[in-house]
């Protein structure tokens, strides 16, 4: 069923990821295009709460496509977390006349999004921005292919005084609960192997590795390692590399933050804004309390409980592609 809203809010939230201000971007001028008056919330939930809050002009996003980050910023927000938290953000978003919201965000964000919904009976559109591609109901989030891109591009970087000095290299990545970055990453960079959190709670991946023949005929390897307390990231492994099996020239690289930053790449863009669009048109047609998603390269609308399940699968298939061409 159509609604006739008049007003919308938009916010990223949680971890930044490129391609959410391309997401910004492309809300705003639908929204715009659709005779409704946008309203940015800066800093996230936070900003719900503090009132930080500004109108969004079809200028108001010009020129921000190819830059990372996100010109909304985000912060963690605590009190959002409680019901008298989201009772104060609610009183704000009354103030402002905002009648929707489209958040762009993660696990933790739609998590927010889902409690405040039905708390406060308010319609909001989520959109999957979070690098580490967990959120189940789409098959690629919003940052994830310009994280998995700097990976590459660090990791070749790295494999050139791999060579050079004979060594093995356990190289940290992120993904908490998951290890899609790790895997793909791996495969990306033509890495011996990935340790992720997904079979590290099936067996011992490294003991697996190292029995295998791992570096029989290769004078450096590369190992990528999400950061998980599972897999006990790459410290952890290399640790425990240099008791169990001290013949091995270990070295640790970690790529925090650098994964986050950067121009988004062009699948990204698309993604964002394709995205963008479709949450409001989502909005204009009545919907609710859902999430964007992408299946086959279909758009589609994923209930907030489905997104935030926490059990997309890693397509174990990759394992055996990494093992094989790894030899």
């Amino acid at each position: 069923m159509a609604t006739n809203i008049q007003c919308i809010g938009v916010l990223t939230s949680g971890g930044d990821a490129p391609g959410m201000n391309a997401a910004i971007r492309a809300v705003t001028r639908t929204a715009i295009a659709n005779g409704i008056i946008v309203k940015g919330i800066y800093r996230g939930y936070r900003g719900l709460i503090t009132n930080e809050i500004t109108s969004l002009e079809t200028q108001s996003v010009s020129n921000i496509i190819q830059r990372g980050g996100t010109i909304l910023k985000t912060a963690r927000c605590d009190e959002f977390r409680t019901p008298e938290g989201r009772r104060q953000a609610h009183d704000v978003i009354v103030e402002h006349g905002i009648e929707a919201l489209v958040v762009i965000g993660g696990d933790g964000s739609l998590h927010g999004a889902r409690d405040f919904a039905q708390e406060h009976n308010f319609p909001i559109i989520g959109l999957p921005g979070t690098i580490d591609n967990d959120l189940s109901g789409t098959d690629l989030t919003i940052g994830y292919d310009t994280a998995l891109n700097t990976i590459m591009e660090c990791v070749d970087k790295i494999r050139d005084t791999a060579s050079s000095h004979e060594r093995l290299f356990f190289v940290e990545v992120m993904g908490r609960d998951a290890g899609f970055l790790a895997l793909n990453g791996a495969l990306a960079t033509g890495s011996e192997a990935a340790i992720i959190p997904e079979i590290s709670l099936e067996k011992d991946q490294l003991a697996e590795m190292i029995e295998q023949g791992f570096r029989k005929s290769k004078n450096s390897s590369i190992v990528l390692v999400a950061e998980s307390e599972v897999t006990g990231g790459a410290m952890g492994v290399a640790e425990r590399v240099k008791k169990e099996y001290p013949q091995f020239d270990v070295r640790v690289s970690i790529l925090g933050h650098l994964q986050r930053g950067g121009s988004p790449s062009a699948q990204d863009r698309i993604l964002a804004t394709r995205m963008g669009e479709a949450a409001i048109e989502a909005l204009l047609e009545g919907q609710r309390n859902v999430m964007v998603g992408l299946q086959n390269d279909e758009l589609v609308l994923v209930p907030f409980a489905k997104a935030i399940k926490k059990d997309k699968p890693i397509d174990r298939h990759l394992l055996d592609v990494l093992r094989i061409v790894s030899r």
